[in-house]
């Protein structure tokens, strides 16, 4: 059976039952709903490179400068073809170099980790730490990946090589670590402890993702208001910070179940930045507007958006979900499952196999997958919803009920549209 998340069920349930007090204010983030254009600015530091390159092609270290400027392009924007070009620079600086800066090969592992290719990722990390050279944050990124590709113990080693409760570093790994135990309570304390290091170095990059992160996790425990205060910090620091803007956009509608206002969010995040999993949360608030011109063309958007080669398997997941649960086309699922499973075999991906085959009328083949590489290895409140549709299923009547427990508890995660499913159950 699945264990329980370490928190207190009671406070959750408490919580949630008052899930219609009024939490956000649109007077806090109105300044923030418009653009400070940024591309420019950053579009002339990467011309800067180009133009040095021409005039000297032989000054490799000017390609991974390019390649720096345009990884903060795609931050600022989402557009995966600045994704891609500093892919390319670095490929050619690692060329050049004849894989001996370690540097550059962490970049490009970093690169890869954005377009969730995680393997190749720890392939260029293990020649970065062969070469010894800023070996701790060799190690940091290490263990990044392996909890990526599901390699525990590997990933709980270098987590315990880099230990130093006063490194920032170190402790925003470990409340990640204990989050993925299923420690909530442990996640926060660390996080808390990482954004005052964050705050006390009044670095503007670490307060920024302590102050996201700390959103999410407080989000995760039912903590709307103080979830709801981290995301303003963080906009407080970059007004275009579109995560941030999400986040508030998910506690208007999850929360406050008010459509509209979170639809006026994300179309103003849209305005300015490319990611095609927005357009699938708007579908999702469409459909509980009941307004199903907008789902469809939001899937519409979405479905276009993803075409783009560029983006190899970074929408995998999101596309068994589109083909699972809106599209009802199994089959075109259970391929993209296969390559999430191949590239990422983790109790997730596993899960997302599961679903599909599920989807697709094979119960058994899914609870299979789900005894066997899913129950008790995750605490995600999507995959329990998964495991508890398939264990209803097969008849394991018995299983459900502290799932469903756990579900009620996590309606917030979930979202509106979940509530009578997991009633169902």
């Amino acid at each position: 059976m699945i264990l329980k998340k370490i928190f207190p069920f009671i406070l959750l349930v408490v919580v949630f039952s008052c899930n219609s007090k009024q939490v956000t204010n649109a007077e806090d983030y109105n300044t923030y709903l418009t653009h400070t254009d940024s591309q420019t600015e950053l579009l002339a530091a990467a011309q800067i490179w180009t133009d040095k390159l021409d005039a000297n092609p032989n000054q490799f270290p000017y390609l991974g400068k390019r390649a720096s400027a345009y990884s903060k392009l795609f931050s600022a924007t989402g557009n995966i073809e600045y994704l891609k070009q500093a892919e390319y620079d670095l490929l050619e600086a690692i060329k050049v170099t004849n894989e001996k800066n370690g540097s550059y090969l962490k970049s490009l592992a970093a690169n890869y980790i954005s377009q969730h290719r995680f393997k190749e990722a720890l392939e260029k990390l293990k020649v970065a730490e062969a070469i010894g050279d800023k070996i701790n944050g060799t190690k940091k990124m290490l263990f990044d990946v392996h909890l990526e590709l599901g390699n525990y113990i590997e990933a709980e080693s270098y987590l315990e090589a880099i230990k130093n409760t006063s490194d920032f570093d170190y402790l925003i790994r470990l409340a990640k670590w204990e989050d993925h135990n299923g420690n909530l309570e442990g996640a926060i304390e660390n996080m808390e402890k990482a954004t005052q290091i964050a705050e006390s170095s009044n670095l503007k990059g670490m307060k920024q993702w302590a102050y996201t992160n700390s959103a999410d996790f407080y989000g995760h425990a039912g903590d709307i208001k103080k979830s709801y205060k981290y995301f303003l910090k963080a906009l407080e620091l970059d007004p275009n910070d579109a995560y941030a803007k999400k986040g508030i956009a998910w506690i208007v509608y999850s929360y406050e179940n008010n459509a509209e206002e979170a639809l006026k969010i994300l179309d103003h995040v849209s305005s300015y930045y490319q990611a095609p999993d927005y357009e699938l949360l708007k579908a999702e608030v469409a459909e509980f507007q009941n307004n199903l011109d907008l789902k469809s063309k939001s899937l519409e958007n979405y479905q276009v958006a993803v075409s783009n080669k560029q983006y190899g398997d970074m929408y995998n997941a999101y596309n068994v979900t589109l083909f699972t649960d809106d599209l009802l086309l199994p089959e075109i699922a259970i391929d993209f499952a296969t390559t999430e499973v191949e590239n990422r075999p983790t109790p997730l991906s596993y899960d997302l196999l599961a679903w599909s085959y599920f989807k697709q009328g094979d119960v058994d083949k899914a609870n299979q997958i789900i005894e066997e590489f899913v129950d008790g290895k995750t605490f995600e409140p999507a995959v329990l919803y998964h495991v508890a549709e398939i264990y209803k299923a097969a008849g394991k009547t018995d299983e459900i009920k502290p799932l469903k427990e756990e579900l009620i508890a996590s309606i917030y995660e979930l979202g509106p549209l979940m509530t009578t499913k997991i009633k169902n159950l």
